[in-house]
């Protein structure tokens, strides 16, 4: 697994810090509301695992499972809900908690999902952020860094299921994923 790297971006440390420094800021801002962190599976866990556990105030925690991607390297564009919530969203402040912000297509289709349900609020948190890939008018209130435009895997971010366990993100070799 190792070997399929072409280098490490982020170390543990590294994403340590930023995973703290976005608990804070969220700690601080959700300070007097009905905080719900919605972690967007599978890429998501990691973070979420972390991220709560940066947070010091009250919140609950539930799961989506959404797919888009298949197992290639790009969206497909059509959004399918594999796992809903299992909560009424209504009087709570939602933070969506995602490896990625991409292509924004998942994302937006979140975003409005959500809202329709009667939340106080939505919010997107995101480890990662790509602009650069942004095909749709969405943004992250809370980001741990933005990132260049390479296939990245590792803590959680996945190539077809894999590398998701390494400790730290980095870059994946071309010819693993047939770029």
């Amino acid at each position: 697994m190792l070997n399929d790297i072409q280098e490490i971006l982020y170390s543990e440390e590294t994403i340590a810090a930023m995973v703290k420094r976005v608990g804070r800021e969220i700690s601080r801002d959700y300070a007097d509301k009905n905080l719900l962190l919605v972690s967007v599976l599978k890429g998501s866990v990691a973070f979420m695992a972390d991220l709560m556990r940066a947070i010091d105030i009250p919140a609950r925690i539930d799961f989506m499972s959404v797919s888009s991607y298949g197992s290639g390297t790009k969206t497909s564009g059509v959004v399918k809900i594999i796992k809903d919530l299992d909560i009424n969203l209504k009087g709570y402040d939602i933070v969506i908690v995602e490896d990625i912000l991409d292509s924004g297509k998942t994302l937006h289709y979140l975003v409005d999902l959500l809202k329709g349900r009667e939340p106080n609020s939505v919010e997107i948190c995101t480890l990662f952020d790509k602009p650069e890939r942004r095909e749709v008018d969405v943004h992250a209130k809370y980001i741990g860094c933005a990132i260049p435009d390479a296939f990245i895997v590792g803590y959680g971010l996945d190539y077809d299921e894999k590398y998701r366990n390494l400790p730290f993100v980095g870059v994946l070799k071309p010819e693993i994923y047939g770029a």
